[in-house]
């Protein structure tokens, strides 16, 4: 099917987001190949799959998530906030969601950071490699020098700029760094932009797109654009109304 659909935090529309819940809903459609998550690091340097820097909006903890081991970030409820069904789901860990994925859904890992956790890539990368999935998944991230040091580090694995804006510059930058991939707000998508950036050999992933409107609006610029959404449903309907 045109325009590859991109499944945010798992299909968060439906289930809490970043959890194995989330993931798995995502896996079951049979038209859905990826997945977006995000990923920091514990207190033990163990990679683990949440969002937000703080832990309060989507588990019961409290304080940073840096400030604890991984085996307490999986004692959290980070279910409960969603959804009174979803109760005790955990923080999983990347191993967790690598072992249920591989080789049934590709990632888009975002490394989150803004500079405050050192050898993220690192630790992420150790186990891409270690589950062989180093063509299957795409490391993203706002945070350039984590995405150079990712590089460095492999290069195999495909690199990309998270951006919610555009300069003139963005595609000779991409090229610098070695990357084939931007996941770009989709309010600075234009058929210009996105010709030149599929003419330069990188590939788009627009986000966040959660109406049929606005995901068919965006996907018509072009057919290999990826859509990055909370809600699949709605993706398969635009994007099956543009083949007809």
């Amino acid at each position: 099917m045109r325009n590859p659909c991109v499944a945010h935090r798992g299909w968060s529309g439906k289930a809490p987001e970043n959890t194995l819940a989330a993931i798995q809903l995502a896996m079951r459609e049979p038209d859905l190949f990826w997945t977006e998550i995000d990923v920091q690091l514990s207190k033990d340097n163990v990679p683990v799959v949440i969002h937000d820097y703080i832990l309060g909006r989507t588990t019961n903890g409290f304080g940073e998530v840096r400030a604890h081991t991984a085996q307490q970030l999986q004692k959290l409820d980070a279910g409960s906030w969603f959804d009174e069904s979803y109760r005790g789901e955990p923080v999983p860990t990347l191993e967790q969601v690598l072992s249920q994925t591989c080789g049934r859904c590709r990632l888009n890992i975002e490394l989150k950071t803004d500079g405050r956790y050192a050898g993220l890539a690192g630790e992420v990368l150790k186990l891409v490699y270690k589950y062989g999935l180093q063509h299957d998944i795409v490391l993203t991230s706002f945070h350039p020098p984590t995405l150079r040091e990712a590089r460095e580090q492999s290069s195999e694995v495909s690199i990309g700029l998270i951006i919610d804006g555009w300069r003139e510059s963005l595609i000779s930058e991409l090229k610098g760094w070695k990357a084939d991939f931007l996941s770009l707000g989709y309010p600075h998508a234009t058929p210009k932009r996105i010709k030149a950036l599929k003419e330069a050999g990188i590939t788009t992933m627009l986000w966040t797109l959660n109406d049929v409107r606005t995901i068919k609006k965006y996907a018509a610029l072009d057919p290999d654009v990826m859509i990055c959404t909370n809600y699949p449903d709605r993706w398969r309907e635009a994007v099956l109304s543009l083949n007809k």
